[in-house]
């Protein structure tokens, strides 16, 4: 068999049980895309409608169309009309919280006892203004505890994003 330079396609002859090879090279429009170049296609659409550069509805279509996208062609068509993305928004800072399982229950974590710190501090200041007076600061042991659990596991790594 021959060597073939550049891209082919190859095509399964199913009754044979072969594989044939086709020689006219593919063009870059019909190259199936991964999930990566889908990731690429979705962060430009999303930035875009932050931008207000699209509506919600128009945002749901194309957002709809790009998981349905089997071609490098079909993603581009939906990103043809807007503009590229500003290098500055593609460098993004690392988040708090790493992309994995401890990272997102330290994520959760840190909502609901913040959560929790922040009504009972409510309900103390409410208290401290209908009695007139400044009450003992209950609220505290409903805000310290917590902090300084989520600050040991941090500090111990749970849930910190990873240095390069």
């Amino acid at each position: 068999m021959q060597a073939l330079s550049g891209m082919t396609r190859i095509r399964r002859t199913v009754a044979a049980g072969t594989m044939g090879v086709v020689t006219e090279p593919i063009r870059p429009e019909d190259m199936r895309v991964s999930d990566a170049d889908r990731a690429v296609t979705a962060r430009h659409l999303q930035w875009a409608q932050g931008e207000g550069l699209l509506d919600l509805g128009e945002f749901d279509t194309r957002s709809g169309a790009l998981y349905a996208a089997t071609t490098r062609g079909e993603l581009d068509r939906l990103v043809r009309d807007l503009p590229a993305v500003p290098a500055a928004v593609e460098a993004r800072r690392p988040g708090v919280f790493a992309d994995t399982g401890g990272g997102t229950a330290m994520r959760v974590l840190t909502i609901v006892f913040t959560s929790i710190a922040v009504v009972n501090l409510v309900v103390w200041g409410l208290v401290t203004i209908t009695n007139g007076e400044a009450v003992y600061p209950w609220f505290l042991w409903t805000g310290v505890p917590p902090l300084a659990v989520l600050g040991t596991l941090y500090a111990f790594g749970i849930g910190r994003p990873k240095r390069d």
